[in-house]
């Protein structure tokens, strides 16, 4: 039974529109992998929870090592699922450190995180696109292995297959690489990747979060409001009632406070001092804390300097969490 060697789907060459085909069955990648990777021609995977909970309950009964990718920019204390079925020892990685100022102190990041819910046995900072941090990455994880596979689970695009193939390029004598996407669902099955005679990678499927702003939007627009490059961040003080509103995707209501936005600086952002109509999208009433962050889901988050209670509009479907602020 071979596997494609960018998602993990089983080859096959007598159905089509089934996940793992291939024309011919000694490829090694499979007509879907090939078009994401050659075209940027995404064919929707369809998975059900189900499927993960049961992939994280196998990984709970290896009692190997769980390598943990979180997205730095949106990150979520709350992993439900996660904290649910696994109690392995984890390595906690949060990604995408190039997105966030460089001027913030990475030890407050890091101590950020202490109110997870699972057993952490190391935590650390990474940037695939800047090669970041990745020598004690792969230090840190053969430290605490305790065989030669290590679990790399998380949610859907927070850059796990990314991470992975810098680790190929930088360490392995192999020139495979596992498919990557802005949509998400891209990796279908487990992919075991071989760094070395000591360490074998397990790449998962991301764990399933629909309110992830990467399943409301096309591939065309996700490469324009997903960020790519260190954001600044956009502050307001509001010392009146206004609203700033963010393209169609959500629109704040505030009388008093001090904010600042943290997502892609090629959004286009405007305030009004007059009423607005927010046609088709779901409305949130919050009292929100100082010094705490509204996250939307992948697309970034909003700090408040104020005890406030705001009118929230989010595109429908956008998952909204509030949290201690993280910077």
């Amino acid at each position: 039974m071979n596997r494609c060697v960018g998602c993990g789907a089983i080859l096959q060459d007598e159905e089509p529109l089934k996940e793992g085909y291939v024309k011919n069955i000694n490829s090694r990648l499979c007509e879907r992998c090939f078009k994401i990777q050659n075209y940027g021609d995404y064919i929707p995977a369809i998975k059900d929870e189900s499927e993960f909970i049961q992939l994280l309950k196998d990984i709970n009964n290896t009692r190997d090592l769980v390598v943990l990718v979180c997205d730095l920019f949106n990150f979520n204390p709350n992993m439900e699922l996660i904290n649910k079925y696994i109690t392995n020892d984890v390595i906690l990685v949060l990604t995408k450190r190039d997105l966030l100022p460089k001027s913030l102190y990475e030890e407050k990041l890091l101590n950020y995180i202490d109110d997870v819910n699972l057993h952490i046995v190391d935590r650390i900072i990474i940037s695939s696109n800047n090669n970041y941090h990745f020598d004690e990455l792969i230090e840190t994880i053969k430290n605490h292995k305790k065989s030669n596979d290590v679990y790399v689970i998380g949610y859907t695009n927070v850059g796990k297959s990314t991470m992975i193939n810098k680790i190929l390029y930088n360490y392995a004598d192999s020139n495979d690489v596992i498919t990557t996407s802005l949509l998400p669902n891209t990796t279908i099955d487990n992919i075991s990747i071989k760094i070395d005679d000591d360490l074998t990678l397990i790449d998962t499927p991301g764990v399933l979060d629909s309110g992830s702003i990467y399943y409301q939007k096309d591939i065309k627009e996700l490469k324009r409001i997903i960020p790519k490059k260190e954001i600044k961040p956009i502050s307001y003080q509001i010392n009146k009632k206004q609203s700033i509103v963010v393209e169609d995707l959500f629109r704040i209501d505030l009388e008093k406070n001090d904010i600042v936005l943290y997502m892609s600086n090629r959004l286009d952002i405007k305030r009004f001092y007059k009423n607005i109509n927010t046609n088709n999208m779901d409305k949130y009433e919050i009292d929100i804390s100082a010094n705490y962050d509204i996250v939307l889901s992948g697309l970034g988050f909003i700090k408040f300097m104020k005890d406030e209670h705001i009118t929230l509009y989010v595109i429908k479907g956008l998952d909204v969490k509030i949290r201690k602020s993280l910077i």
